[in-house]
Protein backbone atom coordinates (compact mmCIF):
# COMPACT_ATOMS: atom_id res chain seq x y z
CA UNK A 1 0.00 0.00 0.00
CA UNK A 2 1.28 3.48 -0.80
CA UNK A 3 0.49 6.64 1.10
CA UNK A 4 0.46 10.35 0.45
CA UNK A 5 3.90 11.74 1.25
CA UNK A 6 4.13 13.25 4.69
CA UNK A 7 5.18 16.88 5.12
CA UNK A 8 8.88 17.55 5.26
CA UNK A 9 8.51 19.16 8.68
CA UNK A 10 7.23 17.21 11.67
CA UNK A 11 3.51 17.49 12.48
CA UNK A 12 2.83 20.62 14.49
CA UNK A 13 5.95 22.39 13.26
CA UNK A 14 5.49 25.34 10.92
CA UNK A 15 5.82 24.67 7.22
CA UNK A 16 8.76 26.28 5.46
CA UNK A 17 6.41 27.77 2.83
CA UNK A 18 4.23 30.77 3.69
CA UNK A 19 0.72 29.85 4.82
CA UNK A 20 -1.75 31.48 2.44
CA UNK A 21 -4.77 29.38 3.36
CA UNK A 22 -5.34 30.32 6.98
CA UNK A 23 -4.73 26.73 8.18
CA UNK A 24 -1.54 25.15 9.45
CA UNK A 25 -1.68 22.12 7.15
CA UNK A 26 -0.15 19.38 9.27
CA UNK A 27 -0.89 16.80 6.55
CA UNK A 28 1.22 18.66 3.97
CA UNK A 29 0.71 21.21 1.24
CA UNK A 30 -1.63 20.64 -1.71
CA UNK A 31 -1.72 22.86 -4.79
CA UNK A 32 -5.24 23.12 -6.26
CA UNK A 33 -5.73 24.46 -9.78
CA UNK A 34 -7.76 24.36 -12.95
CA UNK A 35 -6.37 23.89 -16.44
CA UNK A 36 -5.49 26.97 -18.47
CA UNK A 37 -8.79 27.01 -20.40
CA UNK A 38 -11.09 26.65 -17.38
CA UNK A 39 -12.52 29.79 -15.74
CA UNK A 40 -14.65 28.04 -13.11
CA UNK A 41 -13.96 28.66 -9.41
CA UNK A 42 -16.68 26.90 -7.38
CA UNK A 43 -14.97 23.54 -7.91
CA UNK A 44 -11.70 24.95 -6.56
CA UNK A 45 -13.38 26.31 -3.43
CA UNK A 46 -15.06 22.94 -2.84
CA UNK A 47 -11.73 21.11 -3.20
CA UNK A 48 -9.95 23.58 -0.95
CA UNK A 49 -12.52 23.03 1.81
CA UNK A 50 -12.43 19.25 1.40
CA UNK A 51 -8.63 19.19 1.63
CA UNK A 52 -8.45 21.61 4.55
CA UNK A 53 -10.91 19.39 6.46
CA UNK A 54 -8.34 16.62 6.11
CA UNK A 55 -5.53 18.77 7.51
CA UNK A 56 -3.84 19.90 4.32
CA UNK A 57 -2.50 23.38 3.75
CA UNK A 58 -4.02 24.43 0.41
CA UNK A 59 -2.53 26.74 -2.19
CA UNK A 60 -5.49 27.57 -4.45
CA UNK A 61 -4.17 29.05 -7.70
CA UNK A 62 -7.61 29.94 -9.03
CA UNK A 63 -8.99 29.66 -12.57
CA UNK A 64 -7.27 29.81 -15.97
CA UNK A 65 -3.84 28.87 -14.63
CA UNK A 66 -1.16 28.75 -17.33
CA UNK A 67 1.02 25.63 -17.25
CA UNK A 68 4.10 27.76 -16.58
CA UNK A 69 2.49 29.34 -13.49
CA UNK A 70 1.48 25.96 -12.08
CA UNK A 71 5.01 24.70 -12.67
CA UNK A 72 6.61 27.67 -10.90
CA UNK A 73 4.16 27.50 -7.96
CA UNK A 74 4.78 23.78 -7.51
CA UNK A 75 8.51 24.40 -7.46
CA UNK A 76 8.00 27.24 -4.97
CA UNK A 77 5.71 25.35 -2.55
CA UNK A 78 7.03 21.76 -2.87
CA UNK A 79 3.54 20.19 -2.53
CA UNK A 80 2.71 16.73 -1.23
CA UNK A 81 -0.03 16.59 -3.89
CA UNK A 82 -1.32 18.57 -6.89
CA UNK A 83 -5.07 18.47 -7.58
CA UNK A 84 -6.27 19.62 -11.00
CA UNK A 85 -9.99 20.22 -11.51
CA UNK A 86 -11.84 21.02 -14.71
CA UNK A 87 -15.53 21.50 -15.39
CA UNK A 88 -15.42 23.00 -18.89
CA UNK A 89 -15.03 19.72 -20.79
CA UNK A 90 -11.45 20.44 -21.95
CA UNK A 91 -9.63 18.87 -18.99
CA UNK A 92 -8.54 15.87 -21.03
CA UNK A 93 -6.78 17.91 -23.71
CA UNK A 94 -5.26 20.47 -21.33
CA UNK A 95 -4.45 17.77 -18.78
CA UNK A 96 -2.33 15.77 -21.22
CA UNK A 97 -0.14 18.79 -21.85
CA UNK A 98 -0.06 19.75 -18.16
CA UNK A 99 0.99 16.28 -16.99
CA UNK A 100 3.87 16.24 -19.45
CA UNK A 101 4.96 19.70 -18.30
CA UNK A 102 4.98 18.73 -14.62
CA UNK A 103 6.53 15.29 -15.15
CA UNK A 104 9.17 16.86 -17.39
CA UNK A 105 10.69 18.75 -14.46
CA UNK A 106 13.00 16.57 -12.35
CA UNK A 107 11.88 18.15 -9.06
CA UNK A 108 8.24 17.30 -9.79
CA UNK A 109 8.62 13.93 -11.49
CA UNK A 110 7.45 11.99 -8.43
CA UNK A 111 4.99 14.46 -6.86
CA UNK A 112 1.51 12.88 -6.90
CA UNK A 113 -0.76 14.68 -9.39
CA UNK A 114 -4.47 13.90 -9.79
CA UNK A 115 -7.11 15.30 -12.13
CA UNK A 116 -10.88 15.20 -12.07
CA UNK A 117 -14.12 16.77 -13.16
CA UNK A 118 -15.71 17.08 -16.56
CA UNK A 119 -12.66 16.09 -18.54
CA UNK A 120 -14.38 15.72 -21.90
CA UNK A 121 -17.70 16.25 -23.64
CA UNK A 122 -18.46 12.65 -24.59
CA UNK A 123 -21.31 10.81 -22.89
CA UNK A 124 -19.69 7.51 -23.84
CA UNK A 125 -18.23 5.57 -20.90
CA UNK A 126 -15.78 3.91 -23.31
CA UNK A 127 -14.50 7.30 -24.51
CA UNK A 128 -14.17 8.58 -20.93
CA UNK A 129 -12.23 5.40 -20.15
CA UNK A 130 -9.85 6.03 -23.07
CA UNK A 131 -9.36 9.62 -21.92
CA UNK A 132 -8.64 8.49 -18.35
CA UNK A 133 -6.14 5.91 -19.61
CA UNK A 134 -4.38 8.57 -21.70
CA UNK A 135 -4.20 10.93 -18.69
CA UNK A 136 -2.72 8.16 -16.53
CA UNK A 137 -0.21 7.35 -19.27
CA UNK A 138 0.74 11.05 -19.51
CA UNK A 139 1.64 11.07 -15.82
CA UNK A 140 -1.40 11.59 -13.62
CA UNK A 141 -1.51 9.33 -10.58
CA UNK A 142 -5.32 9.19 -10.54
CA UNK A 143 -8.22 10.36 -12.70
CA UNK A 144 -11.64 11.10 -11.22
CA UNK A 145 -14.72 11.28 -13.42
CA UNK A 146 -17.21 14.13 -12.97
CA UNK A 147 -19.21 13.80 -9.77
CA UNK A 148 -16.83 11.33 -8.12
CA UNK A 149 -15.90 13.41 -5.07
CA UNK A 150 -16.47 10.37 -2.84
CA UNK A 151 -13.77 8.56 -4.82
CA UNK A 152 -11.42 11.48 -4.16
CA UNK A 153 -12.26 11.34 -0.44
CA UNK A 154 -11.52 7.62 -0.36
CA UNK A 155 -8.31 8.19 -2.31
CA UNK A 156 -7.14 10.78 0.21
CA UNK A 157 -8.27 8.79 3.25
CA UNK A 158 -6.92 5.41 2.22
CA UNK A 159 -4.15 6.43 -0.20
CA UNK A 160 -5.66 3.94 -2.66
CA UNK A 161 -7.66 5.01 -5.70
CA UNK A 162 -11.28 4.00 -5.97
CA UNK A 163 -12.65 1.87 -8.84
CA UNK A 164 -14.23 3.03 -12.13
CA UNK A 165 -12.33 5.76 -13.97
CA UNK A 166 -10.09 6.30 -10.98
CA UNK A 167 -6.78 4.51 -11.23
CA UNK A 168 -3.24 4.57 -9.99
CA UNK A 169 -0.42 5.13 -12.41
CA UNK A 170 1.51 1.90 -12.66
CA UNK A 171 5.02 1.98 -11.29
CA UNK A 172 4.52 5.19 -9.31
CA UNK A 173 6.59 5.14 -6.16
CA UNK A 174 5.61 7.24 -3.21
CA UNK A 175 2.39 8.12 -4.97
CA UNK A 176 -1.07 7.72 -3.48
Amino acid sequence: MTHLPRPRSAPGEPSSAPDTSGTSGTAGTVVVTTVASDSHTWNLVFLQLLLEERGYRVINLGPCVPDSLLLSECLRHDPALVVVSSVNGHGHVDGLRLARTLRGHPDLATVPVVIGGKLGVSASAAERGRQAAALLEAGFDAVFDDGQEDDLRRYLDSARPAPALTGARSGATGAP
